[in-house]
Order: C-alpha cells, then sequence, then structure tokens
C-alpha cells in the first residue's frame, strides 16, 4: 500500500490507496499502479507527458485488456487501427483488445489516466 492515510491508519482492510506520485515510474512519464494498488486483474496508469512522447503501437489481444484512456490535461492523439482520434481534456476513448492502438501527446503538460482490464 501506498503512503496515503485514511483515518489516521495506513493499514486498512478492504481496500488500498496510493498516490502516482509515490510510484516509482517504470517507463519515462508512465507511474503503473497496479501493483502499488494490489491489483489483481485491473490495470491503472498515469501518464505525464510532453509535446512528442510516442507510445509504442500495441494491442492487448493476447491478454484480453481492455483499454481506456482519458486525457485530463493537454492535447493526445490516438491511432485505432489506422484511424486518428484527436483527444481534449476531459476527452475518453474505450479501445476493444484487439484493436491496435499508438498515444502521442501534442501539447507539454499533457496528463492522461490509462485504464485496462479483462
Amino acid at each position: 500500500m501506498g503512503s496515503l492515510a485514511v483515518n489516521g491508519e495506513e493499514d486498512v482492510t478492504g481496500y488500498d490507496a496510493t498516490s502516482y506520485e509515490d510510484v516509482e515510474p517504470r517507463a519515462p512519464g508512465m507511474s503503473f499502479l497496479r501493483d502499488a494498488l494490489d491489483c489483481e486483474t485491473h490495470g491503472l496508469t498515469v501518464i505525464e507527458a510532453d509535446e512528442g512522447w510516442d507510445g509504442l503501437e500495441h494491442d492487448h489481444e493476447d491478454d484480453g485488456q481492455e483499454g481506456v484512456y482519458l486525457l485530463l490535461e493537454g492535447e493526445a492523439t490516438i491511432q485505432l487501427d489506422g484511424d486518428q482520434v484527436d483527444l481534449a481534456p476531459g476527452d475518453a476513448v474505450r479501445v476493444d483488445p484487439e484493436t491496435t492502438r499508438e498515444l502521442r501527446f501534442t501539447a507539454d503538460d499533457s496528463l492522461m489516466v490509462v485504464t485496462g482490464a479483462p
């Protein structure tokens, strides 16, 4: 469990809490919270990026993970099987596991939350 305290206690049964700022990025600008939150099937990633940050083209056909991308700040585009979807703050897109995706940020100080689960 991360450093958040609930009612002054750090060991709480039934849920886990953390701050993404307390999680060591495993890739530039990417904080993976799955382990910190002790998730069994759900993935949660926070991405802090500047213009020109490009993600790897990939899909999740093998693991069956459906993804949701929510842009909180900045600008981004996501290529989905060759279609470009432009994202502004507040925009979200859900992606089937077999859909190829590639993320690109087009503004500095962008912030995105990505979730995935079977």
